[in-house]
């Protein structure tokens, strides 16, 4: 995941009015789906496999209580082998 942290936060900042709720997607091999959960504690989880199953959607959501926290999320994500966020 390539992306500019400042200019990140700034739109996070720009369109959310935190806390609130935020949601997280992510698409990663079915190896990886207990560490993408394990991202965001006490998330509302929803799980979506990929037409062939090798892949899964992984959207999790919960109350943020600010843009640096999604950040983290993110930062904590990039971690993962292969994974893709939305």
């Amino acid at each position: 995941m390539s992306w500019d942290e400042k200019s990140f936060l700034e739109k996070l900042e720009g369109t959310h009015h935190f806390p609130e709720n935020y949601t997280f997607k992510f698409i990663v091999k079915p190896e990886y789906q207990s560490r993408v959960e394990s991202l965001v504690p006490d998330a509302d989880i929803k799980l979506k496999p990929s037409s062939g199953n090798k892949y899964v959607s992984v959207t999790l959501t919960r109350k943020m209580e600010s843009s640096q926290d999604v950040v983290e999320v993110y930062k904590e994500a990039n971690k993962i082998e292969g994974i893709i966020a939305l």
